[in-house]
């Protein structure tokens, strides 16, 4: 069936009035066994969420559905952080779901949330098609972060300045000298040409050939942590291994610099290595790594004003582009030639 499935839709299914339907939705009492599995039958036909309607007849349930990709990531607990500054002083409540960026647990969790009468969604990260977040944010008040569609209509956005941020990075270690930069992102599908890691590489490349580097531009892919520390440990093991690394994220960083530990190479003098993010463990005197800042804290106090402005009923969209800065540590040589 096309179209928008709704609550006169299943009571014209299951040949009762609205009323009827309602009733069954609110649990109210009276209503008869053949009547509950009559509106159920034709609920589950036709894929009907009945909590996100009931939602307007329950009135609001006060909390809020947050879905990250991956709770191994550090700087989410900086996005949840913030997230909960900006909820502190308000009724609202966050509930997490975790989907470890598998686009089938994307949906499920979705689906749950809504029926668990959530009042509105963060994703973070996600790695659903364009198409099917626009459908979820049609159902439910929907902020995304860390996905850039500036046109998007039907959701809002929350960003740091992906591309800004890779240059910053490139310029940085240009300016040291370097010129063999490799740069390890995720491995993503085509279609996701919006995600953080896609502008990050867009970034990359534009400063690799500004500065006249093209023919050294060298991208590399792989999944979360072990795999890209294996991947790091076969570049360094090249005979024309590069002179720094550009990571994706911090957690990449750490297990670039981890590999290079493990093949005797020294960091900064013999492999200079960016992350970014700039979590709370570059700072640790074992890491310090030299990170892009694009304020997480931030990012989640954001996305929490927006949600709560969508669901007291803003629907024209709100794009907003956070700027990035870079926090150098001992990772990577300076101008001069020296570490930190």
């Amino acid at each position: 069936m096309s179209g928008r499935i709704t609550i006169r839709t299943v009571a014209a299914d299951a040949g009762v009035s609205v009323s009827a339907v309602s009733k069954v939705l609110r649990n109210a009492y009276g209503v008869s066994d053949v009547l509950r599995a009559k509106v159920n039958a034709s609920i589950e036909k036709l894929g009907y969420r009945p909590n996100a309607s009931a939602r307007g007849m329950r009135g609001r349930s006060y909390t809020l559905g947050v879905l990250l990709s991956d709770i191994r990531n550090p700087f989410f607990s900086e996005i949840m952080a913030g997230i909960n500054e900006a909820l502190a002083n308000t009724p609202y409540q966050p509930l997490l779901g975790v989907s470890n960026s598998a686009v089938g647990v994307e949906r499920s969790l979705i689906d749950a949330m809504i029926d668990r009468q959530m009042d509105g969604l963060i994703f973070v990260a996600p790695r659903m098609l364009d198409e099917e977040i626009d459908a979820a944010a049609r159902r439910i008040p929907t902020v995304v972060i860390g996905h850039h569609r500036p046109q998007a209509m039907h959701f809002d956005t929350v960003n740091g300045d992906d591309e800004a941020g890779a240059e910053h990075a490139i310029d940085h270690l240009v300016a040291a000298g370097l010129e063999k930069i490799t740069h390890i992102s995720l491995d993503i599908s085509a279609s996701e040409d919006n995600s953080v890691t896609a502008h990050r590489e867009l970034g990359y490349r534009r400063a690799m050939e500004r500065h006249g580097l093209s023919r050294h531009t060298d991208v590399h892919y792989a999944e979360h942590s072990p795999l890209a520390r294996n991947l790091a440990r076969n570049l360094l093991k090249r005979s024309d291994r590069p002179e720094a690394l550009f990571c994706w994220t911090d957690s990449c960083a750490f297990e670039a610099i981890s590999a290079a530990m493990e093949l005797g190479i020294s960091v900064p003098q013999g492999l200079s290595v960016i992350g970014y993010d700039n979590s709370p463990p570059c700072d640790l005197a074992q890491n310090n790594l030299t990170s892009i800042d694009q304020s997480g804290r931030q990012l989640g106090m954001e996305s929490a004003r927006m949600l709560m402005e969508r669901i007291e009923g803003r629907q024209k969209p709100e794009h907003l582009l956070v700027e990035t800065r870079l926090i150098v540590r001992g990772s990577t040589i300076t101008a001069s030639g020296h570490d930190l």
